[in-house]
């Protein structure tokens, strides 16, 4: 797991390529004016999801993870809690091939705060619980990045 603010994601450009796209189409889009809904940049290898989630508690969230893809989550209109666990201390899961993500019962280990202007990353070895919130509503982006 990686937090900072999105302005640093040229940081990172080594640890993935299609980073350097990511950068690129944040200094060229707002985000916060794209319209709801996936927005491919790269066919299934990059894209960013554009949506509106419920804020959850934390007993409410569910830890998750990926295999094909990583996750950079960027919270858009509030701060969001993220829980977080490695992969190697939750126990096995189901894995949906189709829809590439595991579920995890109970709670996070650890828990970080991203607000408005920063990102998280999430690797395939990082259990995440994302949209956790006192907020009603997030507006957030998620963009989706095969490993």
């Amino acid at each position: 797991m990686i937090i900072d603010t999105i302005e640093k994601l040229s940081f990172y450009e080594s640890l993935n390529p299609l980073f350097k796209e990511v950068a690129d189409f944040l200094k060229n889009n707002d985000l916060n004016t794209l319209e709801e809904g996936k927005h491919f940049i790269k066919g299934d290898d990059l894209f960013v999801n554009i949506q509106r989630a419920k804020g959850k508690t934390r007993q409410e969230a569910r830890l998750e993870s990926h295999r094909r893809m990583l996750d950079i989550q960027i919270p858009l209109s509030t701060a969001e809690d993220f829980g977080y666990t490695p992969c190697s201390e939750l126990p096995a899961a189901d894995y949906n091939e189709a829809k590439d993500i595991s579920f995890y019962e109970g709670l996070a280990q650890t828990y970080v705060t991203c607000k408005p202007g920063q990102m998280v990353i999430f690797w395939p070895q990082d259990g995440h619980a994302p949209c956790i919130s006192e907020e009603k509503e997030i507006k957030k982006a998620i963009f989706k990045v095969r490993v």
